[in-house]
């Protein structure tokens, strides 16, 4: 559980250093702006796919999703 929640924490902050709001970005990968909520907030497990929609649309490599210290 704590795996999405710092997932979810690393991508708000990259899509806001990236200038995307939640809005955006759902409008971007063709999903719901409370989907990429629920994601930000560790609610859900979402797909490879869209983790892949996501890197896309921020145009930043996939690793960098997941560019946090999963020990805390």
């Amino acid at each position: 559980m704590i795996f999405l929640i710092l997932f979810g924490i690393n991508l708000k902050k990259v899509r806001k250093s990236r200038g995307f709001t939640q809005a955006e970005l759902a409008n971007d990968i063709g999903i719901e702006i409370s989907q990429i909520s629920r994601i930000e907030r560790g609610i859900i497990n979402t797909s490879v796919s869209t983790i892949y929609e996501i890197s896309q649309a921020l145009k930043i490599e996939i690793s960098d999703l997941f560019n946090f210290d999963k020990k805390n």
